[in-house]
């Protein structure tokens, strides 16, 4: 079996360079401990070595039970073994150096102190050096024998790595229709039809079915998208097979308040401690006379569907609920209550064809369609969407030039080495592709996507939140002259491309922001991790047996009583990793337990107490911790014990101030705070300004004219990549703004890529765009917010510039004439907070339409602009000239009022437009505005997808 050959090759590795490392560092250790600490180390260099081996020539039919079982206890010695030296390098790492009579006295209190612990540490090793005997030992005594060599089969892997290739360029993602969808979305565009046609309160069921992998949910979610707007409400649930009602209730409720109209807003923090009856009553009140699109996706069971329809309030609702299943039986149930069935076949031919050849072209490669083995294709991936792009992405890893040729045999070579699914078009045979990809993966990427197993499915997974994770995990380490997040980039890029993982939205600057994992692929890499024990989950989407192993990773889905038991039952100390979503609650007991984490991610939970937060403050050896979208206020003293702390994400508390310890955190290199929506800032201070590993510093407020944090101290993080400015305060007199230019400035001529600052009506903006006389001419990334009169000449100058953010006060026609010498520019965003929505703001945005002659006139430029997007509670018209952004592929307006725009047509490019407007009466003629809108880009010859969405702004 590859997996276990990879995980225990990758754990030894690992731990290889760290017994090197102790050996290096001059513990003061009992005799014979670092004789034993050699012996371990060089007896797990051999048995690295034979690993490697076994990984470059593994039998036909895979690795015997015998050495697959002592693989395993490769492993698990391994991992206890680097447990124990992050362990000594916590508790022995505050030896005293240096000489002198102090010194002397200080080492001899140090050795009296820690003489408990050494013998500990003593002991414990030699323990790890006899089962590493033992293990060495069985391996012989048992006749794991050395592979057959000559076998280069086994080379694959290696050479498929991540390779030293451009970063894909800058894209958005979602603009292309699903590749032959056409047949089933007119039929059930039809069957949508006729439900709008019903003018009664009748509820219609529908119901798509069809075995994993052949697109199901691709059908239903683009159906959801284009016809959803035709309904008062929408919602996407995902049932799975560990049905939980309250979660889809929850799930459904939210959703759907979101898009009520005059509502009184609701904390959705307080509807998780809602019971069942409190929501169902809700949501009829809700649902009464409103007709409303549901989307229940992968239904496992009759008695889930059956469970979802007779708690829904449909007697108060109309509208059509659509479930996608891969059983027949459920789908006959949903006939059974009048319901329709449509049963979703695998692609022609032709368009496995035309989507294989998509696949491989947006990898960057030239693919002539003549070179493509149609019948090779059809053979192995029998017109299965998903066999069909992760074997192309399989065959575009091992493409480097002259793709055409190449690109046959390739394919040819992935016919011989999969059997074809001709006789086999089922989930079982998918997952044999998926195997087969999954194999051909080198160790790192295989322990990369592994991890993402910790996540539950459908979950939408964040790029810098998982490559961070990467990184504190130890996964990634710097390589070939780049940083080590530069290397978690290429292993997540060639993630994407060998279309293991799915990007689902990009970033505005074109990068992939979030991504998410396939049904069938999620359930594979699940049950591999389940296996070698590389992360157990609890109370997640599949069911789990209690772990056999120590925990090592620990991911916690859902945290009722039972979950907790199970928890509680565990052997938690040597749990390196813990990832827990929505509550605390399973966790309160057992903090003690975890004696050697280095990530904790608490995203989400709403119940984590102060005295909770100062136990994880023992955790000395944390290298990233996520507080993001907790209750926690206030942020303990005891936070400088972490001083191996490199991540800490606090974004959207209630947090405002850290302690003065923070100065002591000198490995911190992202710090991530604020609140954008609620104007919530962490106070920049001076001890912040110590932390000299910083990259990136996000969401901060400077209180100006503050001796406590002078502004020259800013200067002092000249690493830093990325700042956030979301407050500006006391901005008294023209040296407070002479002072932050100049900070600004330096950090620009040092590290800074990204800047962004919200002046908050200040006029420091202003003040500074006028005066700098050194521009940052090498960010990649600029956001401009607040008080904005016009944009100076120098911006067009700023010739790596890919994002751009400005203030709707500087939505003028000459802010593009300056914009369009930008020769990188990907998206340009015009902003305004709907709660600037006075009266001196209206003023300005009215004069700057005035200078316009009436209207804001876009300009022939932009050439390689691809996402417009204003998002304003007014907006001017506008109108755009032919040859204004020949490459534009999405606009979008968010508005209250809106003038009209002119000029759609000649946007030739254009592949979606998204129109988000109010859901409240107050604004009928948003929504008239809005489907006018709508009419016009219909019009345009390409036909760009429209999107029209309402939400309760009040």
């Amino acid at each position: 079996m590859e997996l276990v050959v990879g995980a225990s090759s990758g754990a030894v590795k690992s731990l290889v360079g760290k017994l090197g490392s102790l050996l290096a560092q001059e513990y003061t250790l009992i005799r014979g401990v670092r004789d034993d600490i050699q012996y371990i180390n060089d007896e797990l260099a051999s048995m690295q070595a034979f690993l490697n081996l076994l990984k470059r020539a593994p039998p036909p039919g895979g690795h015997d039970e015998q050495r697959q079982d002592w693989m395993k206890q490769v492993r698990e010695v391994a991992y206890d073994i680097e447990d124990c030296v992050d362990d000594v390098s916590h508790r022995l790492g505050g030896e005293p150096r240096g000489s002198g009579i102090r010194v002397y006295l200080r080492r001899k209190w140090y050795l009296l102190r820690t003489l408990y612990a050494r013998h500990c540490i003593a002991s414990e090793i030699g323990n790890l050096k006899a089962r590493a005997q033992h293990v060495s030992e069985r391996r012989t005594r048992y006749g794991v024998g050395n592979p057959q060599t000559g076998n280069g089969s086994g080379n694959s892997a290696e050479a498929n790595g991540p390779r030293d290739r451009p970063a894909p360029p800058p894209q958005l993602i979602g603009t292309m229709e699903p590749v032959g969808i056409e047949e089933a979305m007119k039929k059930l565009e039809q069957w949508i039809a006729k439900v709008n046609r019903d003018t009664g309160r009748q509820l219609r069921f529908l119901a798509i079915v069809g075995f994993g992998g052949v697109g199901k949910t691709t059908v239903a979610m683009a159906l959801y998208n284009k016809l959803g707007d035709t309904f008062h409400y929408r919602a996407y649930v995902l049932a799975s097979q560990k049905f939980n009602l309250l979660t889809v209730l929850r799930d459904l409720f939210k959703q759907l308040h979101e898009q009520q109209a005059g509502a009184s807003k609701i904390d959705l923090n307080e509807i998780d401690g809602w019971k069942e009856g409190e929501l169902k009553d809700m949501l009829a009140s809700q649902l009464r006379g409103k007709r409303t699109y549901i989307l229940v996706d992968d239904i496992w069971s009759v008695s889930t569907w059956e469970n979802i329809r007779d708690n829904l309030p449909i007697r108060e609702m109309g509208g059509s609920i659509v479930v996608t299943t891969r059983f027949k039986s459920v789908a006959e149930a949903c006939r059974r209550q009048n319901g329709e069935v449509y049963e979703h076949e695998p692609l022609l031919e032709e368009n496995s064809c035309k989507l294989f050849h998509q696949v491989i072209s947006s990898s960057g490669f030239d693919c002539p369609s003549r070179f493509i083995n149609r019948e090779v294709i059809m053979k192995t991936c029998r017109g299965l969407p998903l066999a069909i792009i992760v074997v192309a992405g399989l065959v575009a890893s091992k493409l480097r030039s002259d793709t055409g040729p190449k690109l046959y045999h390739h394919i040819a070579q992935v016919g011989k080495d999969l059997p074809d699914l001709e006789n086999n078009p089922s989930t079982e045979g998918v997952t044999h592709i998926v195997n087969h990809c999954y194999n051909q993966l080198p160790a790192e990427l295989k322990t990369c996507l592994l991890y993402l197993s910790m996540f539950p499915k459908g979950c939408l997974i964040s790029r810098k939140r998982l490559i961070r994770k990467w990184i504190a995990e130890g996964f990634i380490t710097e390589k070939h002259g780049k940083t080590d997040e530069e290397v978690a980039e290429d292993c997540f890029n060639e993630l994407i491309s060998r279309n293991l993982i799915r990007a689902v939205d990009n970033s505005n600057n074109g990068k992939v922001k979030s991504c998410q994992v396939h049904d069938m692929v999620l359930e594979y890499i699940f049950a591999k991790s389940r296996d070698e024990n590389f992360i157990t989950v609890v109370g997640g989407h599949w069911h789990t047996p209690f772990p056999c192993y120590k925990v090592r990773r620990l991911s916690i889905h859902k945290s009722d009583r039972q979950e907790k038991d199970m928890v509680q039952r565990m052997k938690l100390s040597h749990v390196r990793s813990l990832n827990t979503l929505g509550s605390f609650k399973s966790l309160h007991s057992t903090m003690a337990k975890f004696q050697i984490l280095q990530v904790l991610d608490l995203e989400g939970c709403k119940d984590l107490s102060s005295d909770e937060f100062r136990k994880i403050c023992s955790m000395h050896q944390l290298k990233y911790l996520s507080l993001r979208r907790t209750d926690i206020e206030k942020i303990s003293e005891r936070i400088g014990w972490l001083q191996y702390l490199e991540v800490l994400d606090i974004r959207e508390t209630n947090v405002t101030r850290l302690p003065p310890s923070v100065e002591r955190l000198q490995r911190m290199v992202h710090l991530l705070a604020g609140n954008k929506s609620k104007r919530i800032a962490l106070t920049l201070s001076q001890e912040m300004t110590k932390m000299m590993a910083l990259q990136t510093l996000s969401g901060i407020e400077i209180i100006l004219s503050n001796e406590l944090c002078p502004l020259a101290a800013l200067e002092n993080l000249t690493n830093l990549k990325k700042l956030t400015i979301y407050k500006l305060v006391r901005l008294n007199n023209d040296d407070d703004a002479l002072q932050l230019q100049s900070a600004i400035e330096h950090l620009s001529s040092c590290s800074l890529k990204f800047l962004a600052i919200d002046d908050d009506f200040t006029g420091f903006l202003d003040k500074w765009l006028e005066d700098s006389k050194a521009p940052p001419e090498h960010l990649h990334t600029l956001g401009l917010l607040g008080k904005l009169s016009n944009v100076p000449d120098w911006v067009g100058n700023l010739h790596n510039l890919e994002k751009l953010t400005l203030s709707l006060t500087a939505l003028r026609t000459e802010t593009f004439l300056v914009l369009r010498r930008l020769p990188q520019l990907f998206s340009l965003i015009f902003s305004l907070d709907t709660a600037k929505n006075d009266a001196s703001v209206l003023n300005v945005l009215h004069k700057n339409t005035l200078k316009s002659g009436g209207r804001v006139i876009v300009p022939k430029g932009l050439k390689k602009l691809k996402l417009l997007r204003f998002v304003a509670p007014v907006m001017p018209a506008l109108s755009f000239m032919e040859g204004a952004m020949p490459e534009l592929q999405m606009l979008e307006l968010r508005f209250l009022m809106i003038e009209d725009v002119f000029g759609l047509e000649s946007l030739k490019s254009l592949q979606q437009v998204v129109l988000v407007t109010s859901s409240s009466q107050a604004y009928k003629d948003a929504k008239a505005k809005a489907t006018h809108i709508k009419e016009l880009a219909s019009k345009i010859p390409n036909g760009p997808r429209v999107a029209v969405y309402e939400y309760n702004y009040s």
